[in-house]
């Protein structure tokens, strides 16, 4: 995968968009659960009240409150409201809290101030607050009316007109009780003495006339929205997280295949046999798809996932620092579950590639050899030969999903087991008054997202070995180094004649331990043709494979024009030559377009003239639409002497210096065969002929045949001379010709 990293360099504003994105979505996500415990715990529980500090307060309630408050907190109160009232303090201010507060008109109130320091406030009115209950419950258990007084005021029923009638005596108290109450207070748990505050407040609120109900509503509307533009501002960072990560992963694909499919071009005959067609198809089609497939999938997940799981924990541990054990326990048995399927998966995606590599080179012989298949009647074999093969790779496939389907029931287990876990220690907590159910919840969702960041790093564990194997395989295309260069310095080939010398030429293929042709020499001169014959398996082929640099030779050399090709760069020698091959192979388009892949420019009388001297121009002119007829992939919709003659036109129109025929008469009947070389040998004119022929009759009429057994040159000369001279030749031609033709 590190050597695939620079297709993306491209992209890196794109990755750095997408992960401020993914930021921001995931901080989106870890705020949802606190305003949800917001909800429940200040919305439902506390009545939409956020701070045991009342917003607005009776003079009489202040005071109350001031008799439990140290000359610090009462200095601190006394600098954070303002007295207001209908005929004291700012009028602007009375006016905005009359109508939600009616009691204001009758009765003086301080009012919190607008940057006022809600937590230090909070905190100093909490332990006033306490305070107060503490010392009711000590004097209501001293008279013997314990229960109805502390039940009067755990319910916020408070009969206000009375206790205001106790301030004197509440003032008076000795410093000892009301030090006994303020350290009360302090050793009390600090939610729940915030709870009891926030009572007090309902009770202060309630006395003043507020709606309460109104209150709680506008609360809850209020977080509510919140909560909803948090929603949509996560969803539409999501989308966009997955336009710009399916636009760089497309990206990376098409650069990738472009990429292969310029290096395959690239490869001399070398390379080719060292990558079959099927694994090279594969590598730019299905594993292409799979390293798109994990950066789609790891841009969101590799960034997303960890910020998740960070941010998850720091929050939990903040709502209840008692249960992060059943985080670190359940990470724990994730990471176990994970390693394990880990690997077991990892050598099979290795095996999941090479099966495909296996199927598609079934599957491409088959397609390819339909007709010998079926003339040979071998269907069953051939079904039986890719049912195996397709078994095989579905098992391996079943396997690797089998591990892959076990993961989710696995991963809700440990997820329901968690859950269970969380609420079953959370409610004794609960019960206990050291946490609240808002809190609880809210661990519980954070727990939750720390799970699926984990689930989803699981998932990227699996993905990463299948994709890696990819990666490995398309990295060892791109990596590979043709073994056919251009020089640094190349030659100039225009104005070439054509003349092609090979002097002491041998050649061995990659890992053959000998040589398939020996020390040939011999010149092929302009104007002339040059033939080759001799035995299947002779070298002829090979031989002028070494022209166009298919291969390059191992010892001796090959110049044209006395310039060894070897210095000139690939593109400008073959610009000389017009290849023609064994097998001759069409692309899908038109008769003209394929007739021009040599020449893009050349013009309608060139398409004509060249396939008049192949001799094909009777059947184009016989087809509907003439030389816009289409022609099917690989040529299939016309027949082998056809596809020959148009492979032969094709070449005609580029008009090179040098022409290589490759068996490429072989499907020609006799008498088209002799037409066509009749024609050739005009249009061809000073031009160099190579013809590699199985038949005596396709060259007896050249100047000079170069005889090969063996990967030897046994005899070079023209029919004459060879029949009197070559053993091999006149064998070869004695076993074609009658005795009549031979003379």
């Amino acid at each position: 995968m590190v050597k695939l990293a620079r297709y993306l360099k491209p992209y890196i504003p794109a990755i750095l968009l997408a992960i401020l994105l993914l930021f921001g979505q995931a901080m989106a996500e870890l705020a949802l659960p606190d305003y949800m415990s917001k909800i429940v715990n200040v919305g439902i529980q506390q009545g939409g009240i956020e701070s045991a500090a009342p917003k607005i307060i009776s003079a009489n309630g202040m005071r109350l409150m001031a008799a439990f408050m140290n000359e610090t907190d009462q200095a601190l109160v006394q600098s954070q409201y303002a007295l207001t009232g209908a005929s004291i303090g700012d009028q602007a201010l009375y006016e905005k809290y009359v109508k939600q507060y009616p009691g204001l008109e009758s009765t003086d109130c301080y009012i919190q101030k607008k940057d006022a320091d809600q937590e230090a406030l909070g905190a100093a009115f909490s332990k006033a607050e306490w305070g107060f209950y503490t010392v009711m419950q000590d004097s209501a258990g001293a008279s013997g009316a314990g229960q109805s007084q502390a039940t009067d005021v755990n319910a916020a029923e408070l009969d206000f007109s009375k206790i205001y009638a106790m301030i004197p005596q509440l003032e008076a108290l000795p410093e000892e009780v009301k030090q006994h109450a303020t350290d009360a207070a302090d050793k009390m748990d600090a939610s729940m003495r915030d709870q009891t505050g926030i009572l007090f407040v309902n009770a202060f609120y309630t006395e003043l006339g507020a709606d309460m109900g109104g209150i709680q509503t506008a609360y809850m509307l209020k977080v509510g929205l919140v909560m909803l533009l948090i929603a949509l501002g996560s969803a539409a960072a999501a989308v966009s997280v997955g336009f710009l990560a399916s636009r760089l992963s497309s990206g990376l694909a098409r650069d990738l295949r472009r990429d292969v499919f310029q290096k395959v071009e690239s490869f001399s005959g070398r390379e080719f046999d060292q990558f079959s067609t099927a694994s090279l198809i594969t590598r730019t089609t299905n594993d292409i798809t799979q390293v798109q497939m994990l950066v789609v999938m790891g841009l969101r997940v590799v960034c997303y996932a960890p910020i998740m799981g960070i941010g998850g924990v720091l929050r939990a541990v903040s709502k209840s620092a008692s249960m992060s054990w059943i985080i670190a326990l359940v990470v724990l048995v994730l990471l176990g579950v994970i390693f394990l399927v880990f690997c077991i998966a990892m050598p099979k995606f290795k095996l999941v590639q090479k099966l495909i590599d296996k199927l598609n080179l079934v599957s491409r012989e088959n397609l390819s050899g339909m007709m010998v298949i079926r003339a040979f009647g071998t269907q069953k074999f051939e079904e039986e030969r890719f049912d195996k093969t397709n078994q095989e790779l579905t098992r391996t496939n079943l396997f690797v999903n089998r591990v892959m389907v076990l993961m989710m029931p696995a991963m809700m287990l440990i997820m329901n087991g968690m859950t269970l876990l969380i609420v079953w220690v959370g409610s004794h907590q609960i019960a206990q008054a050291t946490m609240q159910v808002g809190d609880m919840m809210a661990f519980m969702q954070y727990a939750m997202q720390i799970i699926f960041s984990f689930v989803m790093i699981s998932m990227m564990f699996i993905m990463v070995p299948r994709a890696s194997v990819s990666a490995v395989r398309i990295s060892e295309v791109l990596h590979t180094a043709p073994s056919i260069h251009d020089p640094e310095r190349p030659k100039d080939l225009s104005g070439c004649k054509g003349e092609v010398r090979f002097e002491h030429v041998s050649f061995r293929f990659s890992g053959a331990q000998d040589d398939v042709l020996h020390d040939i020499s011999f010149t092929a001169k302009p104007g002339q043709t040059t033939a080759f014959i001799g035995s299947t398996g002779s070298g002829k082929s090979t031989l002028i494979n070494l022209i166009p640099r298919f291969y390059d030779v191992t010892e001796g050399s090959i110049t044209i024009d006395g310039i060894d090709i070897r210095d000139v760069k690939q593109h400008d020698l073959r610009e000389q030559i017009g290849y023609i091959p064994q097998k001759g192979t069409l692309f899908s388009g038109t008769i003209a377009s394929n007739l021009r892949y040599g020449d893009e420019d050349a013009d309608d009388e060139a398409l004509k003239e060249a396939a008049k001297i192949a001799q094909s121009l009777d059947f184009i002119a016989e087809k509907p639409d003439g030389f816009d007829s289409d022609i099917s992939q690989g040529g299939s919709n016309v027949s082998g002497g056809q596809k020959q003659r148009l492979s032969i036109a094709r070449a005609l129109v580029k008009k090179p210096k040098i022409y290589i025929f490759d068996d490429s008469f072989s499907a020609l009947d006799f008498k088209t065969d002799a037409a066509l070389r009749h024609a050739l040998k005009e249009y061809t004119g000073d031009s160099t002929v190579l013809i590699v022929a199985q038949r005596i009759s396709t060259i007896r009429g050249a100047e000079q045949i170069i005889v090969l057994d063996e990967g030897h040159v046994v005899g070079i000369g023209a029919h004459d001379q060879l029949m009197q001279s070559c053993e091999t030749y006149r064998d070869i031609a004695s076993s074609q010709l009658t005795k009549e033709e031979l003379q």
